[in-house]
């Protein structure tokens, strides 16, 4: 039986052959977004790996060696600089460098390497003073692009810096790194991808399954076993899914490296982390064809019921409303936790994902109740044969009317939810961040100096793209809301003006709050404090007003970091922190797009499959409808109604969904109202669904070929 399979799989002709590729294709896509999915999860591990090369240690009160990090900006990119001091011989050496650095020296990452060589030396290259010792290996480097720098220095110096540490090991695991929530992130995404593939897989493994089915039950009719059958079904899919592994590991291999460079965790991957082990490969490449058999089972359960299941076809069973619990359970999920949100980061994402997939999944059971409730609805006010012909057809079959465009549904929801949530997050967290605020460059003290020394001031204003130099000294008044005091001579008016007759004012460290209204039109307060009193008071801040480019920004925070090069918190802009804390959310926003035009099509591809197995499916009746007077016209419209009515029914459901969830989650973890997604989110949705349409109206030309009175004689 095996060879008899071989021959009708091989060299069964045009139609077996179109199948044949149909499915290899599909479960190609599945097969390669699995690898990648897996491939991914371990990239994630391996960088957070190489992340605690430098960024975790392990400390001791009696180690030998001094170690405090510390984040610096350039050009809007984050460094990490850490400052390292031998104590003994016995002092520990983190992965990716042959040595400690000396006082004096540096080791820096390649791409920091290039950065400082390129940039004038007031800009970057002296804020790192002494000679460069080498260049950090991969080890430590958790993406190719990365900023690192080692600098050594004495234990008399950095043991004074704040939050150093004495290091007894470094150790080469992410201990204590959300890894877990992370590789959860990234299932989901799988999921959304994986979804549409899997539908497609599906709608593929049906096409011409009416004549498949027949041809089984002839085979029975004329003395075959069940058991034969399903060996005859098991060998066509089982070479499928050969050829569609096969084709999935070259598609992996092929994008390998295109997938490193995607920025899922705010950086992109080291090439050589997104890896697949011996034991993935393996259970794939087996695990794969082997599901296809027993899927190839499982489809001919009727064929195996009696010779005759195929031809003595019943109605199924209409679908019921308690396919909507799904959906309503996500919801549900999501509206609980409003008010409710854990602490830890795992525990919030392993709340919130499973209510978005619940959502996704309730869309693919209820589907098909909502198009049987549809179909009644239309059947009740059809005025022409075509709109009652398609009303009654998918209230008789609503399951297989849903499946056409399950795939483009799924499309649509992950697209809304993705879309609403990432641009929401963006909105909210870029909204303070105007021109002042990114040209404003704030250093804070955590050992307040007395002052500020009048050469640094006089050295900062002597740059034309500086335009104040505000020093603010800590607020000598208690429970007052703000941190600072200011003379009012001194507050520079693009800042505000202080209240009528106020000589000092209260204000914030940076002059402008966090994510309040800020610039000319604030009035600061009047201080109950005198200019004596406040010059007496401790300095908390430095602000320096500039025209915004990059080279006076880099040279005004060189400058800072050299008259105090004891910074914890180093010089920055508030674009600096606010792109610094959406550096994980431009990933996040990346893998959207991968989902969005990656899913779409795919489910175009399903659309397009389904419909034209519907099409093969029913010649023989719609030939007889020719026959019996039924013009063409009526037919594509009742294909066209078919497909398109669930098909615009649905995605209002799914985009509905989308927002809705999308909504819960933000109101739930963030407290923030869902912005609208704009034009070119509309524009995405109006193409995916004018594709859809368009490829619905593509089949028409294979209606008139099918539907001759040739095909009525001949089946």
């Amino acid at each position: 039986m095996i060879r008899l399979g071989l021959r009708l799989t091989l060299a069964g002709g045009r139609e077996a052959a179109v199948r044949l590729a149909v499915m290899a294709g599909a479960i190609g896509l599945g097969a390669w977004l699995l690898l990648s999915t897996l491939a991914g999860v371990n990239a994630v591990d391996g960088q957070f790996a190489r992340l605690a090369a430098l960024g975790a240690q392990v400390h001791a009160d009696d180690g030998p060696l001094w170690w405090a990090e510390r984040h610096d900006y350039f050009d809007g990119r984050s460094i990490e600089r850490y400052d390292a001091a031998v104590i003994d011989e016995k002092a520990p050496v983190p992965p990716g460098l042959p040595r400690l650095p000396a006082p004096g020296e540096y080791f820096v990452s390649p791409a920091l390497a290039e950065l400082i060589a390129a940039a004038p030396p007031a800009e970057l290259g002296d804020r790192f003073p002494g000679r460069r010792a080498g260049i950090i290996g991969d080890a430590a480097l958790p993406s190719p692009g990365s900023l690192n720098i080692v600098v050594g220095g004495t234990p008399d110096f950095v043991s004074q810096l704040y939050r150093a540490q004495r290091v007894a090991a470094f150790p080469t695991e992410a201990s204590g790194i959300p890894v877990a929530a992370l590789d959860l992130i990234l299932s989901v995404v799988a999921g959304g991808l994986l979804f549409p593939v899997l539908i497609f897989i599906g709608t593929a493994t049906r096409l011409t399954a009416a004549r498949r089915e027949q041809r089984f039950a002839a085979m029975r009719l004329i003395g075959g076993t069940p058991r034969q059958i399903s060996a005859v079904a098991a060998v066509e899919s089982t070479v499928a899914a050969l050829l569609g592994t096969a084709a999935g590991f070259g598609l992996y291999a092929a994008f390998r490296v295109r997938l490193a460079g995607i920025p899922f965790t705010g950086m992109p991957f080291q090439p050589e982390d997104v890896r697949l082990g011996p034991l993935v490969i393996v259970a794939v490449a087996l695990g794969v064809p082997v599901g296809a058999a027993l899927a190839a089972r499982v489809a001919l359960r009727r064929v195996r019921i009696s010779p005759l299941g195929v031809v003595r076809r019943v109605t199924p069973k209409p679908p019921r409303w308690y396919r909507l619990i799904p959906m309503l359970v996500g919801v549900a999920e999501l509206v609980f936790f409003i008010g409710r949100v854990p602490s830890s980061s795992t525990a919030q994402v392993a709340v919130f994902l499973p209510g978005l997939l619940l959502i996704m999944a309730g869309l693919v059971t209820a589907g098909p109740w909502l198009t049987m409730v549809g179909a009644r609805l239309l059947a009740r006010r059809a005025q022409r044969p075509a709109t009652l012909i398609a009303a009654r057809r998918m209230a008789d079959n609503p399951t297989a009317a849903f499946r056409a465009i399950s795939g483009v549904v799924l499309g649509l929801f992950v697209t809304t939810t993705a879309v609403g949530i990432i641009q929401t997050i963006a909105a909210e967290r870029g909204r303070h961040v105007d021109t002042l605020a990114a040209g404003t460059m704030i250093t804070t003290f955590e050992r307040n100096p007395d002052s500020v020394p009048a050469p640094l001031v006089a050295g900062l204003t002597a740059d034309a793209g500086v335009r104040s130099v505000t020093v603010v000294r800590d607020n000598p008044v208690r429970d007052t809301g703000y941190s600072g005091v200011v003379r009012c001579a001194d507050l520079p008016a693009e800042y505000g003006r202080c209240a009528d007759g106020a000589v000092v004012a209260y204000t914030w460290g940076d002059l402008m709050g966090y994510r309040t209204t800020h610039g000319s039109g604030v009035i600061w307060p009047a201080a109950p404090v005198t200019e004596a009193q406040a010059a007496a008071q401790p300095v908390i801040s430095v602000v320096v007003g500039t025209d915004g480019s990059t080279a006076v920004l880099e040279r005004v925070r060189t400058t800072l970091q050299r008259a105090f090069p004891d910074l914890r918190v180093l010089p920055a802009t508030e674009r600096d922190r606010a792109e610094d804390q959406t550096s994980q959310l431009a990933g996040f926003e990346q893998l959207a797009s991968v989902v969005i035009f990656a899913s779409l099509p795919i489910a175009g591809c399903s659309l397009a499959v389904s419909v034209i197995a519907g099409l093969t499916d029913r010649k023989r009746p719609f030939s007889l409808l020719r026959l019996t007077g039924v013009q063409l016209g009526v037919l594509r419209r009742v294909v066209a109604l078919e497909s398109a009515v669930p098909l615009l029914a649905a995605a209002v459901v799914a985009i509905a969904a989308g927002l809705l969830g999308a909504q819960l989650f933000l109101t739930a973890q963030m407290g923030y109202t869902l912005h609208l997604p704009g034009p070119t989110y509309s524009a995405v949705v109006a193409g995916a669904l004018l594709l859809s349409l368009g490829i619905i109206a593509a089949t028409f030309p294979l209606l008139r070929r099918i539907t001759g009175p040739e095909t009525a004689r001949s089946e």
